[in-house]
């Protein structure tokens, strides 16, 4: 059997379907962000202005930041030795813990090793937990919510995105003594939309469900601590689990969930995502502990990045661009076909230093392929001018179709 041949195979059909993907070697510059150098195959290098971050307030750059990070280093050593159950539970880890329960209003809180992970440990552990368990889930959430509804072995159901009618429609022919989860985003990524968590509540109230809510794009950016999209609309207390990231807004890197301390006991002593992974760093965990604190005190940076995403999202719309409506921070232009999505992605980073990865599926539907831009608050007017400019350029030389 030529095994080789068949991963040669895999790879020809992505490249096949234009969506292939090749990763740009970058150098972020630490005070400098968004710059960055690129690192040509020809051992050439260039300028670049990274557009498509989503370390969203620049956070991964911010003083504080860096000398807890090296404080740390110095203080605990690179790594956490070991898992949680073993030798890795540090002061460090527990203090970001109690500190992410804090921000959420909850009773307790469990740090993992990323995003995806605490998603993943704790929805399939909570199906394993609950006997006869239904998980509720909606049908634009992130492959880390997928797969861990479908590792937990219980019955799945999709609703509709954000669509809380058909939502209850699914709920209404559940036994009403089967548990249930509900589980959805606040601010899914690639359209920057929002889901109605009010009327995901109250149906859970009616049908006795549980909610389970991924906080990822919103925590460190809305609410008043920036405890998220339930903490801006009053809504923490009624949501049972909230998922959250320290990689984005935040700037570092882990995963966490924060709940009642009944349930993170339990997703403690049972999810293998959690029992056999090394524990993140303490070194990490400074880093994550100082932006969270920061971000509680500070809403200079939630307020300059709303400021940057709404002028960018004008610019765009002026320019005749094919901008899809967003809420939030996110800023979708359209492009609607891989290869172009990915030659549009080429061009501007080869001819105009602009770093904007191309969104293709399976992120998006094909056919919704996509850049998505994420604007920071150190994007200045000048950068703004020059990436609307090299825009318009790309779309013009490669026949992009324009706004409605």
């Amino acid at each position: 059997m030529d095994y080789n041949s068949m991963f040669e195979q895999a790879i020809a059909a992505l490249k096949q379907e234009k969506r292939y993907r090749v990763f740009t070697e970058l150098r972020r510059h630490a005070g400098d962000f968004p710059r960055a150098t690129r690192y040509l195959e020809d051992g050439t290098e260039q300028d670049v202005t990274i557009w498509c971050s989503n370390d969203y307030l620049g956070m991964g750059q911010h003083p504080d930041v860096l000398k807890a990070i090296k404080d740390a280093a110095d203080t605990y050593g690179a790594g956490a030795g070991g898992t949680r159950n073993i030798s890795g539970n540090t002061r460090m880890v527990c203090e970001l813990e109690r500190e992410l329960a804090d921000l959420h209003g909850k009773e307790s809180a469990l740090v993992f090793t990323s995003g995806f992970v605490s998603n993943d440990a704790t929805l399939s552990t909570l199906g394993k937990l609950l006997p006869g368990c239904v998980i509720l889930s909606d049908e634009l959430n992130h492959a880390s919510m997928i797969d861990g509804v479908r590792h937990s072995g219980c019955e799945k159901i999709i609703f509709r995105h954000n669509d809380a009618r058909d939502l209850e429609d699914k709920l209404k022919r559940i036994d009403p003594s089967r548990p249930k989860v509900i589980a959805f985003e606040s601010v899914y990524s690639m359209d920057g939309d929002i889901s109605p968590i009010r009327e995901f509540c109250d149906l859970a109230d009616k049908y006795n469900a549980m909610t389970y809510l991924d906080e990822v794009h919103a925590v460190g950016l809305y609410g008043p601590r920036g405890g998220g999209v339930a903490e801006r609309e009053g809504l923490m207390h009624r949501i049972d689990i909230i998922e959250g990231t320290l990689g984005k807004a935040f700037g570092v890197i882990g995963g966490f969930i924060t709940a009642s301390e009944n349930i993170v006991d339990a997703i403690r002593s049972y999810a293998t995502g959690f029992i056999f992974t090394t524990t993140l760093s303490p070194v990490m965990s400074a880093g994550a502990l100082t932006s969270v604190r920061h971000l509680k005190q500070s809403n200079v940076e939630r307020e300059r990045h709303q400021e940057r995403a709404a002028t960018l999202k004008r610019l765009i719309s002026e320019a005749g661009l094919p901008l899809l409506p967003s809420v939030t921070h996110i800023v979708p232009v359209m492009v609607y076909d891989a290869e172009l999505c990915k030659q549009a992605s080429d061009t501007l980073l080869d001819d105009y230093g602009i770093y904007i990865q191309p969104i293709n599926y399976p992120t998006v539907s094909r056919g919704s392929e996509r850049l998505r831009i994420t604007p920071t608050p150190f994007h200045d007017d000048a950068m703004m001018a020059d990436l609307v400019g090299a825009l318009k350029d790309v779309w013009l030389r490669l026949g992009l179709r324009q706004a409605a």
